[in-house]
């Protein structure tokens, strides 16, 4: 994912003023755009309410500096009013910039606040070589994370999970660990002291790789720590990537379908009464197919799996 926030951009384009003023459009548009998306996202699950405190947690890369940078627009024009504070944990990971974020933060006036925990060294310690670290060291910054926000009175923690984090925890949790369950736009936090939001949840990341390179948010890389990627996660993360690019549209359908659930035409007993289902005689709007386009009512069910 560096590489593509890195694409230089060519001399000639930079000199023609038909390509300037091409890309000065297509950088409103995509402005526009994902200002509409997280605000609607806001609005869907009252992420944000007057009077809030939101700590916007950032990490130096694409998704959270996108996060504070758009919320900060929405701030600006949002019919409430509420504070922002970003908050970075600097984990002691070798080689890791500490007066990038710093130096960023201070430039465009934002309140911020650097934690600074040696999780780095305690995920070596207790994790083998060779082994992720992502999981042990994901609950620890958590932990660590709910404790500043207690001590800057922070009333949301904002993350930068975007749609596409969503549906590869989706399809992660449906492969992996027979579950039906992605992340929640909005959440109490573990301990139940916390909201978190992720304001993101609408957002294509190629969206937001895009808004980075226009930005020119000084980006630090992830992978400081030497883990290796989680290779269930980067399969699935493909896997989606080559759907968006031979049938566009399909990943935002089926964030739709997230939204959209039918508990009846599921397997949970828990969520809909099967055992006490009885026949009525009576024409059912909600039936077998009433959920279903036309087109897909009408096609045999052998040919309508295969085509998904």
């Amino acid at each position: 994912m560096t590489d593509m926030l890195t694409a230089p951009h060519t001399p000639a384009a930079a000199q023609d003023p038909a390509a300037r003023e091409r890309a000065q459009r297509e950088a409103l548009k995509l402005e526009k755009r994902l200002c509409r998306l997280v605000g609607q996202a806001i609005g869907d699950y009252a992420m944000i309410e007057d009077g809030d405190k939101v700590m916007v947690c950032i990490s130096g890369g694409k998704d959270s500096y996108s996060l504070l940078d758009i919320l900060l627009k929405l701030r600006a024009r949002a019919p409430v009013r509420f504070e922002i504070i970003a908050v970075n944990l600097d984990q002691k990971q070798p080689g890791f910039p500490a007066d990038v974020l710093p130096a960023y933060l201070r430039s465009i006036g934002v309140p911020f606040h650097i934690e600074e925990q040696d999780t780095y060294s305690i995920v070596k310690r207790i994790i083998p070589e060779g082994q992720t670290t992502c999981s042990l060291c994901s609950r620890l910054r958590r932990g660590i994370l709910y404790r500043v926000a207690d001590e800057l009175g922070a009333t949301r923690i904002a993350l930068g999970h975007h749609r596409d984090d969503i549906l590869q925890t989706m399809f992660l949790n449906m492969f992996f660990a027979g579950k039906l369950k992605s992340m929640p736009p909005k959440l109490v936090s573990d301990d139940g002291r916390h909201v978190v939001i992720r304001p993101l949840a609408y957002v294509a990341e190629k969206d937001l790789v895009r808004w980075a390179q226009q930005r020119a948010f000084p980006i630090i890389p992830c992978n400081l720590c030497g883990s290796q990627e989680n290779l269930q996660r980067r399969q699935i993360g493909d896997m989606l990537r080559e759907w968006d690019k031979r049938h566009p549209g399909r990943l935002d359908n089926m964030l739709n379908a997230l939204r959209h659930v039918v508990p009846s035409h599921l397997l949970d007993a828990s969520l809909h009464d099967f055992a006490h289902l009885k026949a009525t005689g009576a024409p059912d709007t909600e039936g077998d197919i009433a959920f279903d386009p036309p087109a897909l009512a009408q096609t045999p069910a052998v040919v309508r799996i295969e085509a998904l």
